[in-house]
């Protein structure tokens, strides 16, 4: 009966990754496709994309406050309650935190609008940013909302309302911000930039009205509901319970965006330091800071797309960890951490290696009319292995009740960040690859005390031959294939079809690495969505016996 019930779990986990995936790479796809075109929209450029930009870290920011983190708190609070057959208590847990995080959303939208050009004039010190966020700011209190919603969903094992109304959202997204650019070509960039934002509010607004219909029809069941360990708690005591672990997560999710907004407010400043001394005048100083800007947006923009495939394991680890820690399994929850660290460098080291071969290339191919920032996207692509591995720890320590760590992690990694910022960057020899250097440093500091700790509490059983050492090596054999093959089809191919062909060699070469290598046991293979038909192939392939 017990295996029965581990393999069902198991079998569950791994259905919520692969529509996470899924989900997750349509919305990088479509956000990489509207952050192309109108990147070269023309007036837009970089200079565009750095207001878009700007004003969209310190909306980011406030949307923080007001809701990231919170579908991890309520998915795991509702997943614990659940598991004891407790659906009285975890409606309770969401009507509770619904009216709460709604009020504080209300408080934030209000507050960017008003606050717009104080934050643009006095921070950023770029006047025009004020649009951008001003456009924004009806946004936050339907995006708090529609995170209550998600977290509701998440813990009873459903991912579908979370990937679906995400989906739809970055959907209408794409579709509205190009449309409203090219409506305003000729204008201002900066308004430009702002009415490309307003897409962002019109799509959120609309995904919201989604899921409340999909909550009307699938409100938990509270009949036959066991006794609720909450039932003798107010309404403010278990407001209480929820803010005691949403705060740390929040303030771990905050300090991450400030780590976004460290990079805009310095960069913004500091390049306009840093170039004064050339004669340049304001306004050409604040067109090079958000030209810069502008190349930090292009290259995350495309750094988050593997990222965006990793968090499917993170966001899926919190209900699944804490669903096996309230019945006492812990050999699950060991299971489940491990695979997934194995599954993020199996994921990303692939990426990371690929784009520092074809920065360039990448680059000139997707952005022909502002190709800038081969080298900014070679760091940050290193810097995304540890970024990626710090998700899925994350995911892990909010699942064991550890949700301090990753707020005292950021904390001190965005510390040292805005320091070396500030020197780095205000240096011209050194100029915008002082923020990708501090990144790196960030991800370092992060990654390291985050691995420790979930080591501590779970013993994740990493076998450096197997889990490191082989995806490694794996990684940099493909890495030399791609070089080699973009050099050998752009001697009588185009730059676009070169490196198109390269990603499509690299792609084979390193899966007949991995599969050749055994870096995939049968185990790991089972764990995958189909992987007994992915199996069985392989086998009368005869690559595996």
């Amino acid at each position: 009966m017990k295996g029965k019930r581990l393999k069902k779990t198991a079998n569950s986990f791994m259905k919520n990754v692969a529509i996470l995936i899924f989900s997750q790479l349509l919305i990088k796809v479509l956000g990489l496709i509207y952050k192309l075109v109108i990147t070269n929209v023309p007036g837009f450029g970089d200079t565009g994309l750095g207001y878009y930009s700007a004003g969209y870290q310190i909306y980011a920011l406030l949307l923080t406050l007001s809701s990231i983190g919170i579908p991890s708190v309520i998915s795991k609070l509702v997943s614990e309650r659940i598991a004891i057959g407790d659906t009285k208590g975890a409606q309770r847990i969401f009507s509770v935190a619904f009216k709460f995080f709604t009020t504080v959303g209300f408080v934030l939208s209000f507050g960017l609008f008003f606050g717009a050009d104080f934050i643009a004039t006095n921070i950023l010190n770029v006047p025009d940013v004020a649009h951008v966020m001003r456009v924004l700011s009806p946004a936050i209190v339907f995006v708090a909302m529609s995170a209550v919603y998600r977290g509701y969903f998440s813990g009873q094992q459903n991912m579908k309302p979370t990937s679906v109304s995400q989906t739809l959202e970055q959907f209408l997204n794409c579709v509205l911000s190009i449309t409203f650019v090219y409506a305003c070509v000729g204008k201002d960039t900066y308004i430009m930039a702002a009415v490309g934002n307003l897409s962002t509010t019109c799509a959120i607004v609309i995904t919201f009205v989604y899921l409340l219909m999909y909550y009307k029809h699938n409100r938990l069941n509270t009949k036959g509901s066991m006794p609720s360990p909450e039932r003798g708690k107010s309404n403010k005591e278990l407001l209480k319970t929820i803010l005691g672990i949403s705060i740390p997560i929040t303030v771990s999710s905050l300090i991450s965006v400030i780590s976004g907004v460290i990079d805009t407010a310095t960069v913004s400043n500091c390049i306009q330091i840093a170039y004064e001394s050339t004669g340049m005048g304001k306004e050409a100083l604040e067109a090079l800071a958000m030209e810069s800007t502008g190349i930090l947006s292009k290259v995350d923009t495309l750094v988050s797309f593997p990222l965006a495939i990793n968090l499917a394991f993170s966001t899926a680890l919190v209900p699944a960890v804490s669903e096996a820690l309230a019945i006492k399994d812990k050999k699950t929850a060991s299971r489940r951490l491990s695979f997934s660290f194995f599954a993020s460098l199996i994921i990303i080291l692939p990426c990371s290696l690929g784009f520092i071969a074809l920065a360039d290339p990448i680059l000139k191919m997707l952005y022909p009319t502002a190709s800038n920032g081969a080298g900014v996207f070679m760091i940050a692509s290193v810097s995304m292995i540890l970024t990626a591995l710090s998700q899925t720890m994350t995911g892990g320590l909010y699942g064991v009740n550890q949700s301090k760590i990753p707020a005292i992690a950021a904390g001190l990694g965005a510390v040292i960040k805005f320091i070396l910022n500030m020197i780095l960057i205000r240096n011209p020899n050194i100029g915008i690859y002082g923020a990708s250097i501090s990144s790196f440093v960030y991800a370092l500091i992060v990654f390291f005390i985050s691995y420790k700790v979930m080591n501590r509490c779970v013993n994740m059983h990493i076998k450096f031959r197997k889990h490191i050492l082989k995806p490694v090596l794996s990684a940099i054999g493909m890495g030399l294939i791609v070089l080699g093959a973009h050099k050998l089809f752009n001697m009588a191919l185009g730059n676009t079809i070169s490196t198109i062909l390269a990603i499509l060699t690299g792609a084979i070469s390193y899966c007949a690495l991995i599969l050749f290598s055994k870096t995939l046991t049968k185990e790991d293979i089972l764990m995958i969505p189909y992987g007994t038909k992915i199996y069985n192939i392989l086998l009368k392939l005869r690559i595996y016996k």
